[in-house]
Formats: C-alpha cells, structure tokens, sequence
C-alpha cells in the first residue's frame, strides 16, 4: 500500500466516525423528554389551613388558695364530678379563728372606749352649757379663763369621740377580714364540672399565689362537654381564616372518628416563647385558632393531641390544574420593553421587562411544550383553581417535578407510560 493509499484510507475512516458522532448527537437532541400529561378540567375544590394543637374545655377554673395552712380535709379524687357549692377541702382553720376571736375583743373595746368618750363629751358640753348661764346672769362668777378652758375640755373630748368611733370602724374591719380568711379556709366548688386535676393531697400545705400561680394551684375543674382545639396556625395562614369558619377534627385517641367545628377564636397577638416579651425577625410568628367542637366525643381528657382543617373557601366546578404543574419563569412584557427604549433612547438592556411569572407548559399538536402564563386562584389538596390563562381540555405537563424545572421552551415531550402493576404480589386486605 502506496503511502498516498494511507492517507485517503485514514481520511475517510475519520469521515465515517464524524458521520457517525453527528447522527447520534442528532438523534439524542431529538429524542423527547418523559413527562406526565393531564388535561385542564373542571372540579370542586376545597382550601384548608391545617394545624395541630390540643383539645381543651371551654370552660374551666383553676381553684388556688387565698390561704396558707395545711391540708386537713380532702373529700375529692381525681376524675370526679362536682356540682357548683360542693365541698372540696378544708385547710386548717385553727389560726384564722383565734384572729377572729381577737378581732372580736378588739371590737368590744373600741365599743366601750366609744361609749366612755361620748359620756364625757355630753358631761364637758353640760358643764359648759351651765357655767355660759351662769355667766349670763353675773359675770363676776364664771371667769372668761374658766369659761375658755371648759371650751377646750369639750374639743378635746370632741376629738377623743371621733377617735373612740374610727377605732369601732377599724376593729370592725380587721373582723371582716379575719371572717373573711376563716371562710377561705373552706374551698367549694365554683363550678359544676369534672375535676381534670388534682395537684395536692391531705396532709400537704396550701400557700397562697402571690408569687407563683402554679405553687398554688389546688386543682382544676372543667365542663368537658364543651370542648375546644386550640392550634399554632403560622403568620401565612391565618389571615386565610375567620370566625364562623367550619372545620374538622381528628384526635389521636380517636383515630377512627372526624368531628365538626367551628372556628370561634382568632388570637390577635403572636405566641412568644417563653420569657419573651417581643417576637424576633428570625423567629416563626404563630397564633392561637380555637375551634370549638360541634359533637365533642365522650370520655374525652384536657391535652389530647388534635389536627384541626379549618375550611377557609370553597369552589365548585372551577378548571383546575395540579398543584405540581405551575412553575415558574422568567417572562419579557413587550410593553415594558417598548417604553423603556423610549424613555432611555436606546436599546434596552438585558434585564429591563423581565420578570418571574407563574405558569404552566402547554403540549401543542406537535408534542413540543410552550410556557404559557396562568393567574391561579384557591389552592386545594392537589390542584390549584384557574382563572385565566388556560382553557378546558388543554393538554399541560403535570409532572414530573424534575421534569418540569427542567423543561425548556420547545422542547419536544412524550408521556410517561404508567408503571406495570406486578401480578406475582398477592393484594394485602385491609
């Protein structure tokens, strides 16, 4: 072989492997992109803000002590139902009675010490009243130094009179208080309900809450017959809701029951951790939603985990797409563009009428996907309600999420074929 042969030989087995790069390079950028297809069509959808919390009495009362002094008498268990004015317990009443004995002398004392003031006040006046007379008649025997100083004999009287009288009201006060704290020593129920907790026991001390609420809780009693769920709803969400709002509830000690309700709370001030006095801008600001149970299950307990889904709007027969199908992209307003070269006098540049907008990939005949803007509505569980941009029987991609951030412009799709049920798996009963 001549080595002009080689040269031809070598030249033409590098055509045939250029020829044959290309046509693969062809062949993969024709080749379409899986995706899943849905057409735009008409549902009913529900939007919810779902939140979780416990479920609570409405109404309840923690009973604490105004007293302090051990725990003689406990007549109650907890679990119990009481009435309103029912017995509960009784703290030792021995102190509070000798202060109200005390009290009681001290009061008899003032009583007497008013009497002896007002007799020798009426005696002072008298003898004043006298001895003017008989000035009246001969000035030359009542002097006006006498007559000054049974004068002052009387205001002092007068003052020791107002004072006896003070003493009577300030002796009959510190009764009422004594009264009053011996009656405190008797606890009774302030309400008909179930006692939910009860956090002493005979024999222990009751201290008043002066200084700590919890120290000086006694015990709790609930009306468990009307209950509530409190939740945490985020900052997002809960402008979405309102009083009168229905809902549903499910409670993990009742797995297999929903109950209604009814939104009838909104807290208008965020939850702060504990100790804090203001939110921080890092911080997740959440609020209080209570909604009230419309058939409160039986044998409930304060505390049990809850999820409320508070239904917050609804739409029947809307196009709807899926949720998974809107995306976003950087889109050029021609208007925008337009007055800008007009306003600046020369060409636009890259960034001016350009922004983000919300939509969804069409499939055109050609199975090639355009990128169409679409104004969304209410979302639901699974699709969002549409009110402009598209129409019903459209074909869009719905899927998959990789798929769809990946697309482009024109790209050339196929669907997906949906995967093969295996038939050698025996079907589990439920």
């Amino acid at each position: 072989m001549t080595k002009r042969t080689k040269y031809v030989a070598l030249i033409a087995g590098l055509a045939v492997i250029a020829v044959v790069v290309i046509a693969a390079v062809k062949k993969g950028n024709n080749q379409a992109t899986l995706v899943r297809e849905e057409k735009v069509a008409k549902r009913d959808l529900i939007a919810s803000v779902t939140a979780s919390g416990q479920v609570e009495p409405h109404t309840k009362v923690d009973v604490a002590s105004d007293v302090s002094g051990r725990i003689t008498q406990l007549s109650v268990k907890e679990g119990q139902m009481v009435t309103k004015g029912q017995f509960l317990l009784q703290i030792d009443p021995s102190t509070y009675q000798a202060d109200v004995q005390r009290n009681e002398a001290a009061v008899a004392a003032a009583r007497a010490d008013y009497a002896r003031a007002k007799a020798n006040l009426d005696q002072s006046k008298s003898s004043l009243h006298r001895s003017e007379e008989i000035s009246q008649t001969n000035t030359a025997l009542i002097s006006a130094e006498q007559l000054e100083q049974l004068k002052t004999t009387v205001d002092v009287n007068q003052a020791l009179f107002d004072a006896a009288k003070h003493s009577i009201d300030q002796a009959e006060a510190a009764l009422k208080n004594s009264k009053s704290l011996l009656a405190k020593t008797t606890i009774n129920a302030p309400m008909s309900g179930q006692i939910t907790r009860l956090a002493v026991e005979q024999g222990e001390t009751a201290v008043p809450g002066t200084f700590s609420k919890d120290q000086a809780l006694l015990l709790t009693i609930s009306d468990m017959s009307d209950l509530e769920t409190k939740v945490k709803v985020d900052e997002t969400d809960v402008a979405r809701i309102s009083v009168g709002d229905s809902a549903t509830v499910e409670i993990d000690a009742f797995p297999d029951t929903t109950f209604r309700g009814k939104v009838v709370e909104i807290g208008n001030s965020a939850i702060l951790a504990t100790g804090a006095t203001t939110t921080t801008s890092d911080q997740a600001v959440d609020y209080y939603v209570k909604v009230r149970l419309l058939n409160p299950p039986r044998d409930t307990r304060p505390d049990y985990s809850a999820t409320a889904k508070v239904i917050t709007d609804t739409r029947t027969n809307v196009l709807s797409i899926p949720i998974i199908a809107l995306t976003v992209r950087e889109h050029q307003s021609n208007e925008n563009k337009d007055s800008a070269q007009v306003v600046l006098g020369k060409k636009a540049t890259k960034d001016v009428g350009k922004r983000d907008v919300e939509g969804v990939f069409v499939i055109g005949k050609d199975n090639k996907v355009a990128f169409r803007p679409v104004k969304i509505g209410i979302a639901g569980e699974e699709y969002f309600e549409v009110l402009s941009g598209l129409q019903e029987g459209e074909q869009i991609v719905s899927g998959s999420f990789q798929a769809i951030r990946e697309l482009k412009e024109g790209t050339t799709v196929r669907e997906q074929p949906a995967p093969k049920k295996d038939a050698t798996k025996t079907p589990v009963k439920t």
